[in-house]
């Protein structure tokens, strides 16, 4: 029997969610102000479950291009960076998180929240499910795969659930009628 304390394994694809906030939310390379605030993921990761939580940021770091001042920014959110790097064919990030998410096949203490719109890793995910194991996606929902949303996954919104934001994204999106504030719209 293991003994294991749970914890939640936060992994997080930068480059995926960086081009999506870019080139799909804003449609422009983000200011300063318009990045998540990754230590407002983790702590919406340890509200969520109520456990400690790991985050794992992977990042390119092909043609020995390692962002030192993000890496320090990350350690100071108490991430562990994993700058991969690999052949120019290759999608080392992905290959990264989904080796990651295999390895936590023989971790079922670990639950996981997998941060990301790319459909690459679903039947990763998927192999994961069963058992006590808690998963789920942080992403825009509106740009997560459908890959996950037929596996049931649940999907916290990184704006709206996680708050990952200071300033407002300017989404367009579908509104429950139940969550729909017309207040929102006159300023």
């Amino acid at each position: 029997m293991d003994s294991s304390p749970r914890r939640t394994f936060v992994l997080v694809d930068g480059e995926n969610i960086d081009a999506t906030l870019g080139g799909s939310v804003l449609g422009r390379r983000p200011l300063p102000e318009e990045r998540p605030r990754w230590e407002g993921v983790t702590a919406y990761a340890e509200r969520l479950w109520n456990q400690p939580v790991t985050g794992l940021f992977f990042l390119n770091a092909s043609g020995n291009n390692l962002p030192s001042a993000f890496v320090q920014a990350l350690l100071a959110l108490s991430y562990r960076p994993i700058p991969l790097a690999g052949r120019t064919d290759e999608k080392v990030v992905d290959i990264g998180i989904q080796r990651t998410l295999d390895a936590l096949l023989d971790h079922p203490e670990a639950d996981v929240l997998l941060v990301t719109h790319d459909a690459d890793f679903a039947e990763h995910v998927k192999r994961l499910a069963g058992d006590d194991r808690r998963l789920g996606l942080l992403a825009f929902r509106e740009f997560a795969s459908s890959a996950f949303t037929a596996q049931g996954l649940q999907i916290h919104d990184l704006e709206d659930d996680v708050r990952a934001f200071n300033v407002s994204l300017p989404r367009v999106r579908i509104i429950p009628l139940e969550e729909f504030d017309p207040e929102s719209f006159l300023r």
